[in-house]
């Protein structure tokens, strides 16, 4: 009975709520799921122990049998990693990759990202509402002024980029490099910076439009290449500056307070 006098009282509770106290509570409810539910969030996996794999039919097998028995592929051509030409080119290779981003008015929005291997720098970061291959384009034009451009330009295949994109890029000096299909480890540095722009900024605020995306992701981006260790780095920078050793240690909030950043004065 008290149960059912508590679930009663708090129905009322609900209803004399104004209305807009409820349409944010299920505003901020669904950000939530959807930062939750979202494919490339990491989760656990359950654990095999060996008991679970070897010896479901009772037989035990020996690691020797298995590579005896064991089907193996064709044999590779003499040619260098993936791993290993990422690692000779890191500082000739940009990587580019796109994501999309809701708005409160449930409106999506799409981000290009481009990111240097070698110091993991953010080299150009931009927000539209309709992507077309011709605003990719005017994107690479943006990011490369004054002859700064990457001799290879790592991305995936998504439509966005059109269908002459590696053409009109080895007109300008850039290798287009398209990444295997169903690959994201092969581009796995421009998918570890969505994630960190995901996991540091996006998933603590409500976008309200377009504007409101480009000035948050602004502010993020100087916080990114200015001051936010890597460890890639040696806890470096990827923009290397020189800062003052004495001086009075001072604290800056970046995004309202989201991040600080702490300095000594000049």
């Amino acid at each position: 009975m008290l149960e059912l006098l508590r679930l009663l009282l708090r129905t009322v509770l609900v209803l004399l709520r104004p209305r807009q106290d409820l349409v944010l509570e299920n505003l901020l409810l669904r950000h939530q799921l959807a930062v939750l539910t979202r494919p490339t969030r990491i989760r656990r996996r359950a654990r095999l122990r060996t008991w679970d794999k070897l010896l479901k039919l009772g037989i035990v097998v020996s690691n020797r049998s298995i590579r005896r028995y064991r089907w193996r592929g064709p044999a590779r051509s003499p040619s260098q990693t993936w791993r290993t030409f990422l690692r000779n080119h890191a500082h000739h290779l940009w990587a580019a990759d796109p994501f999309t981003v809701p708005t409160l008015t449930f409106k999506t929005l799409y981000v290009l990202v481009f990111i240097a291997h070698g110091r993991r720098e953010l080299m150009h970061v931009n927000v539209t509402a309709n992507p077309t291959a011709a605003w990719v384009w005017r994107q690479v034009i943006e990011a490369t002024p004054w002859g700064r451009k990457p001799r290879h330009l790592l991305r995936d295949r998504d439509a966005v980029y059109g269908r002459d994109f590696r053409a009109r890029a080895e007109r300008i000096g850039i290798d287009a490099i398209a990444t295997p299909v169903a690959s994201p480890r092969a581009n796995a540095v421009a998918e570890r910076v969505i994630g960190t722009l995901r996991r540091e900024c996006l998933d603590h605020l409500i976008i309200l439009n377009e504007s409101h995306l480009e000035s948050v992701l602004r502010e993020f981006v100087g916080y990114y290449n200015a001051e936010r260790p890597h460890r890639t780095l040696r806890l470096e920078t990827p923009e290397p500056t020189l800062r003052p050793i004495e001086g009075r240690v001072q604290c800056r909030p970046v995004l309202g307070g989201l991040h600080h950043v702490y300095e000594r004065a000049a």
